[in-house]
């Protein structure tokens, strides 16, 4: 029988694979994408291409999870996905080639997919099946922790390394991070099935709730991707801000970190559509305030209620498949996670055009805001419509 330091290790191991697959694999690229612009000449249009590009490959790794259902190979998707991450890593460093880049944030994005989704539904199982509670909001930690990881790097390097010696610094740190995280998750077990599984029945939702749920998640990846994306280089044409682009990214992440459990802790109170329309309508003003004001105070309270916002959606999401499906978790996450792909690979290339035809990024934050309002209407149309239906999944516990 697994103990509770069995436990610790595996949440530590999807900590820190987040932290690889999530952090320097998606996450490196937004603090680094200024100092690329000025050494390496990415346009802003380039910048967006390049995001869209990784969105891409995490939208095609999404699929890949939704359609698999053995174990076994959720588990060498996984163990790929680390490799992946270190190799697309130092691939951003080898080369100025715009379609290398292209192909490395391609791949990147995949394993983003492996770690968000395969490896949330391993560690999910895992400790449904040896009957620990399902505290995924530690697990989801790790994206923000992976976020202020990767701006604590370049913040304190940048002055001493290039763009290109800083993605090698990045590898070595990935590589580092991917020994515990493929060592402390245990292999799926071959046998049959556990007296925990007896338990776990699945209650889908009906046609009408799951359009509705996927139509508000893409609004959320609109949202999401432009801050997560383009916050450093908002911040660093801010006039009065030059030079805070990594200190809001760390300020962004660490609110991140702890939003899952806060926003579970909300959601035991308020049930879990509540809570998703509440940080629907605080993301709106993190969005909006840098198209505003330039107040250093103002921008620090955007990033802190961007962080605290994003990551708790996407985790309220994909609990709330985990509970409608917990015999196969992962099926339905890559289906909310392809509407959110969808938006991600919309939206960069769009607002990055937008800031270079224009000069700045207030357009695109209004845009997104717009996106993040029309979602949180649908959120209240599916509390009108479906709340009373799906009462007892839609309640943590």
């Amino acid at each position: 029988m697994p103990t509770h330091i069995d436990k610790l290790k595996v949440l530590i191991a999807g900590i820190f694979s987040l932290i690889l697959m999530l952090g320097v694999a998606r996450f490196a690229y937004t603090p680094l994408l200024p100092l690329m612009q000025v050494q390496a000449g990415v346009s802003d249009s380039l910048g967006g291409w390049l995001a869209t590009f990784n969105y891409m490959g995490y939208m095609s790794g999404a699929l890949i999870a939704a359609t698999i259902t053995d174990l076994n190979l959720k588990d060498k998707l996984y163990r790929i996905g680390l490799f992946v991450a270190v190799i697309t890593t130092a691939g951003m460093a080898v080369t100025d080639n715009i379609f290398i880049w292209s192909l490395m944030r391609f791949f990147a994005g995949l394993s983003s997919a492996a770690g968000l989704l395969i490896g949330s539904g391993l560690i999910l199982n895992w400790l449904m099946r040896n009957n620990f509670r399902s505290e995924l909001g530690i697990h989801f930690s790790g994206v923000g922790l992976g976020i202020a990881f990767c701006a604590v790097v370049v913040e304190w390097m940048a002055g001493s390394y290039d763009w290109r010696e800083l993605w090698w610094l990045f590898t070595l740190l990935g590589a580092l991070l991917a020994i515990p995280a493929w060592c402390w998750l245990p292999r799926p077990k071959q046998a049959g099935s556990s007296p925990a599984d007896s338990k776990m029945q699945d209650n889908p939702p009906s046609k009408r709730f799951m359009y509705l749920m996927l139509a508000a998640y893409f609004c959320a990846g609109w949202g999401y991707v432009i801050s997560a994306t383009f916050i450093v280089t908002i911040v660093e044409r801010l006039p009065s801000l030059e030079g805070y682009g990594s200190i809001m990214f760390l300020i962004l992440g660490l609110s991140a970190a702890p939003a899952c459990i806060n926003w579970d802790l909300i959601a035991r109170k308020t049930g879990v559509l509540t809570a998703l329309l509440i940080a629907y309508l605080a993301q709106i003003i993190g969005i909006i305030i840098p198209a505003l004001s330039d107040s250093v105070w103002a921008v620090t309270f955007s990033a802190m209620l961007f962080g605290g916002t994003f990551i708790g959606i996407v985790s309220l999401v994909l609990t709330m498949a985990g509970r409608f499906y917990p015999t196969k978790p992962a099926k339905l996450m890559g289906k909310m996670t392809l509407t959110y792909g969808i938006a991600q690979i919309i939206a960069p290339a769009v607002t990055g055009n937008l800031a270079e035809r224009f000069g700045n990024f207030d357009l695109g934050l209004w845009i997104a805001a717009a996106m993040v309002l029309f979602g949180a209407a649908i959120i209240g149309l599916i509390m009108i419509l479906e709340r009373n239906t799906y009462s007892e999944a839609l309640t943590s516990h």
